[in-house]
């Protein structure tokens, strides 16, 4: 049994006629009668009852049809699976977020994806450091990084998400607390909290911040990742600079206040290159669509001239850390 012949089996028992059922199928009604003279001989049993006027279906015919419909559905549910695959609109995409980029950027991120495919399915990694999505991506576990450069892996493309300027997280009873705007040489006698991992982006720019202000940080406490640092704010052990988007992790006893001249901090996009996975193109594209990326234009990784280090990933991942 073919499945055209059921194809046709299904529009005669539909239309009850066999010249409107060839019609339908663009055949001859000789041929499709033929044909189904050829099915109810291989199934050794009448499908259809005719008359001159009139075209019923036996039991058998009615149980077949019931069959058919099924089998013809999930072959029709099939094809489209298979294009929708082929056309990126259908699968599962594996994206890792680093720190507050999973509170500011995954519902964007999920949000375009679902409007615009909602057959793709996102398995997200909260939480890695940089140097694990790199090692991610390169060994194929990861489809798409959400990061802060530098990143280094040959083969990696990039695009820049936002650009975020370093503020201040202080305890509510902080001297500073009061203040609408501070400048980093306020923060010359305080107690930093830095975050613990050595590769950590943000520690980079902190740093950097106090150079050009002419002192070296007092560094106090550590901490492995944003929430952690900003309950060390919160029990009034010290101060700490972290990226804006920080502010989406409202922590009673810490407020956030803007530092006219602090570093920035950039959140990219990370890919493989050489990708040639339809599915993950199409999530690019929907990101591309909806914004994410604003006049910024795909680059290519480059090894951290600083930190050579960056290149292996680390053996333990912080919670929430924010790299």
């Amino acid at each position: 049994m073919e499945l055209r012949h059921l194809r046709y089996f299904a529009a005669v028992a539909e239309t009850r006629h066999f010249g409107r059922a060839a019609e339908r199928l663009h055949l001859a009604q000789p041929a499709l009668s033929q044909a189904i003279r050829q099915l109810e001989k291989e199934l050794g049993t009448a499908l259809f009852t005719r008359t001159t006027r009139h075209v019923a279906l036996t039991p058998a015919g009615e149980f077949l049809l019931g069959e058919a419909t099924r089998v013809l559905d999930a072959v029709e549910d099939s094809v489209r699976g298979v294009r929708r695959i082929a056309d990126g609109r259908l699968g599962l995409v594996r994206i890792a977020f680093t720190g507050s980029a999973a509170f500011t950027e995954l519902p964007r991120i999920a949000r375009a994806v679902k409007s615009d495919l909602p057959g793709v399915a996102l398995e997200i990694h909260a939480d890695l450091l940089t140097p694990a999505q790199t090692a991610g991506l390169l060994d194929g576990s990861l489809d798409i990084g959400i990061l802060r450069p530098p990143v280094s892996g040959e083969g990696l493309a990039l695009r820049t998400i936002e650009i975020e300027p370093l503020v201040l997280a202080a305890p509510a009873d902080h001297r500073l607390a009061t203040e609408p705007v501070v400048a980093m040489a306020d923060l010359r006698t305080e107690e930093l909290i830095l975050f613990a991992d050595s590769h950590s982006a943000v520690n980079d720019a902190v740093l950097r911040s106090c150079t050009e202000a002419g002192f070296a940080p007092r560094k106090e406490h550590e901490a492995p990742g944003t929430a952690a640092l900003l309950a060390l704010v919160a029990a009034g052990l010290g101060i700490a600079l972290v990226p804006a988007s920080a502010r989406a992790l409202p922590l009673a006893g810490v407020v956030f206040r803007d530092v006219t001249d602090s570093a920035t901090v950039e959140l990219a996009c990370a890919w493989r290159a050489d990708t040639d996975s339809s599915l993950v193109r199409a999530v690019l594209a929907s990101l591309e669509s909806a914004g994410t990326f604003p006049d910024s234009p795909v680059r290519a990784a480059e090894p951290s001239p600083s930190s050579p280090s960056r290149q292996q990933a680390p053996t333990h991942q912080s919670e929430e850390a924010d790299r």
